[in-house]
């Protein structure tokens, strides 16, 4: 996939895989700094002693919140950025479903294909990603998720015809 693409070239990538991030390493540090930001604590995802004796895991794991925060990263590290536009709005999510653990330093990375491109308005430009955050590894997803974004941009440059 190019690194800049046009806007009036996203509508005909609609039900392709538009990028797959690079991996990213979930380590103890980056878990323990997530349960600090966010104020969760829980034994299996900060106490690495406890979570091998107590869970099926051997080892703390991810919050499920920081693998779907690490969604920014990877969007960042492959997605294509369009010439046009002047600013990009997370709008939400549709579906969000955590499917497997991310076990204690291993790597995952995201996979996102284009499931819709609409514009909205004169100067909007709403994507929806159908995305998957694999583990290294292991047959199962960390997690799937419908992921809407906006891209802003000025309507002079609105592609003609849409």
């Amino acid at each position: 996939m190019p690194r800049e693409i046009s806007l009036s070239e996203v509508p005909g990538l609609v039900g392709t895989v538009v990028g797959v991030s690079d991996w990213i390493t979930v380590d103890q540090t980056m878990i323990d700094a997530f349960a600090g930001a966010t104020n969760d604590h829980q034994f299996i995802h900060t106490d690495p002693v406890r979570a091998a004796a107590e869970t099926p895991y051997g080892g703390t794991i991810a919050h499920g919140f920081l693998t779907l925060s690490l969604l920014s990263a990877m969007n960042y590290d492959c997605l294509p950025k369009i010439r046009e536009q002047t600013l990009g709005i997370n709008y939400g999510f549709d579906k969000v479903r955590f499917m497997s653990p991310v076990k204690c330093n291993k790597r995952i990375r995201g996979s996102f294909l284009l499931a819709g491109a609409r514009f909205r308005g004169a100067g909007m430009l709403m994507n929806t990603y159908d995305l998957t955050v694999e583990i290294e590894d292991e047959r199962k997803p960390a997690l799937t998720a419908s992921w809407i974004t906006i891209s802003q941009f000025d309507p002079k440059d609105r592609p003609e015809g849409v």
